[in-house]
């Protein structure tokens, strides 16, 4: 399965969320740990949804970027 992640840099870490799994985050200090924190998230996540007995949520979310014109 393939689930969009959406990223997000703070002032000194990255955020990772997960909108098809609600609850599912990660934070790491780059970009490249948070991405595997959040696929490890992900696995957790979805095993205990096996283990309640609980429907595995599909991938639904899409992204896409807009242009707009500077303020």
């Amino acid at each position: 399965m393939r689930y969009l992640v959406i990223i997000e840099e703070g002032p000194t870490t990255y955020g990772a969320r997960v909108p098809d799994l609600p609850g599912c985050i990660a934070a790491g200090e780059t970009r490249e740990e948070v991405l595997t924190l959040v696929r490890e998230a992900i696995e957790l996540h979805l095993e205990g949804l096996k283990q309640e007995g609980q429907p595995i949520p599909e991938p639904t979310s899409t992204s896409a970027l807009v242009d707009v014109a500077a303020a």
